[in-house]
């Protein structure tokens, strides 16, 4: 029996390497608050404000005493809320920059990621859950805030089929949020 190892040794192991984008980052945040009991709370304060909002509006229209406080800052709190993720990943990209190139290694026991300055390896345990939009693969933490995350960019994939790859490896050992 002849059998290639370079061939069956990959099929369990997905690499990536790429340079992290602010679209990483804001990507990851906005999947992130899709499920996390701060998302929750983001999206019931924007649903607060839009309410307050109209009903401040309705008030002034209807004669009443107009407060310019409200009509200005609660349209801003609400922006700053919806922005958050695009704000807060232009601050992560610019510390992620500093690694340089990333590295990364996805096998069925976790991932390895390495940059020019430093390698981490995160078991499933670690981070035993992910979502998949079109752009990228995002793995979280279990707890309430899905605090730590990892982002793995399909651009960093060397052909197109290793998304599939990737994607059998991630169902095999985390749950799809």
């Amino acid at each position: 029996m002849v059998m290639d190892m370079g061939r069956d040794a990959g099929q369990g192991v997905v690499e990536l390497v790429y340079q992290p984008v602010a679209g990483d980052f804001s990507g990851a945040l906005r999947e992130r608050k899709r499920f996390s009991r701060a998302g929750k709370i983001q999206r019931w304060s924007v649903g607060f404000i839009a309410v307050a909002l109209v009903i401040e509006i309705a008030g002034a229209l209807a004669g009443g005493h107009v407060n310019w406080f409200l009509l200005i800052w609660l349209p801003l709190f609400a922006g700053l809320l919806l922005f958050m993720p695009q704000l807060q990943a232009r601050t992560v990209v610019k510390i992620a920059a500093r690694n340089g190139t990333y590295r990364a290694t996805v096998t069925d026991g976790g991932l390895t990621m390495t940059t020019d300055n430093s390698t981490t390896s995160v078991n499933w345990a670690a981070q035993p859950r992910y979502r998949e939009t079109k752009d990228a693969f995002f793995t979280f933490s279990d707890d309430k805030n899905a605090t730590c995350f990892t982002v793995l960019p399909k651009r960093g994939l060397r052909n197109p089929g290793d998304a599939d790859r990737l994607r059998e490896i991630l169902d095999r050992n985390l749950t799809r949020v």
